[in-house]
């Protein structure tokens, strides 16, 4: 509406200045309609450069993600963006089994990873301008603001057994991990790592039964792999 009222004031000003032959209401009516074009102009400038007549409104949202990897390694995975390293664009799963990966966004986004105890998830608070009431977008609704894009942050609630890795950490880990000596090396260390763990259990308990041994085994196991990733992880990110 407020570029209607500018092209009114221009149009005015042309037939008042033109078509009257009055004089001093020529020049009064031609004044007024050019004040009425000026202002317009002022506020369609406020309106464009400050966001005059709106607000920023924020609107959360959670959805469930997924680690990229398996059981055995859940990765949320970063690719930086730039040599600085000060942005980073963050890969996970929307879909548990899902082959297609998804990614943040690369302009006027930041994120964060909190590590928690519960379900990963992503909550995303998305910041648009919109009009503060009726009378401004009546006004300014054809400059066509409304819901624009300001910013946008996610906030990655990442489990603790989830590893935060770059894209080329992750490839490191997985060369060392696919290694045949390091796979044989580990094979040794586990195995006895296990039996003493199960020999330590067996003390305190002697009439342990084959269940409660197998129990015991299975979480020594887990216990090993998590300290053998660990150990891998320290080395690649060093």
């Amino acid at each position: 509406m407020i570029v209607l009222t500018l092209g009114i004031g221009v149009v005015l000003s042309f037939i008042f200045f033109i078509y009257i032959s009055n004089k001093p209401t020529s020049y009064t009516l031609t004044a007024l309609s050019l004040l009425l074009a000026i202002v317009s102009m002022v506020f369609i400038i406020k309106n464009d450069r400050d966001h005059y007549g709106m607000k920023q409104v924020t609107t959360t949202t959670t959805t469930q993600i997924y680690p990229v990897g398996n059981k055995q390694m859940q990765m949320l995975l970063y690719q930086p963006i730039g040599t600085a390293n000060k942005h980073q664009v963050y890969i996970y799963q929307k879909q548990h089994d899902s082959k297609k990966k998804s990614h943040t966004q690369t302009t006027d986004t930041t994120n964060k990873v909190v590590k928690v105890n519960g379900s990963t998830h992503l909550v995303t608070n998305t910041t648009r301008w919109e009009y503060k009431n009726d009378a401004a977008k009546f006004w300014f609704g054809i400059a066509g603001e409304n819901h624009k894009f300001v910013k946008r942050q996610n906030i990655f609630y990442v489990n603790h057994s989830v590893q935060v890795l770059s894209v080329k950490q992750a490839k490191a880990l997985k060369k060392v991990m696919a290694s045949k000596s390091y796979q044989s090396k580990l094979k040794v260390q586990a195995k006895a790592f296990i039996t003493k763990q199960v020999m330590a259990a067996m003390k305190k308990d002697p009439t342990m039964s084959a269940a409660d041994r197998a129990k015991v085994t299975k979480q020594a196991q887990a216990e090993f792999q998590a300290q053998a990733v660990k150990n891998v992880l320290k080395q690649i990110q060093e």
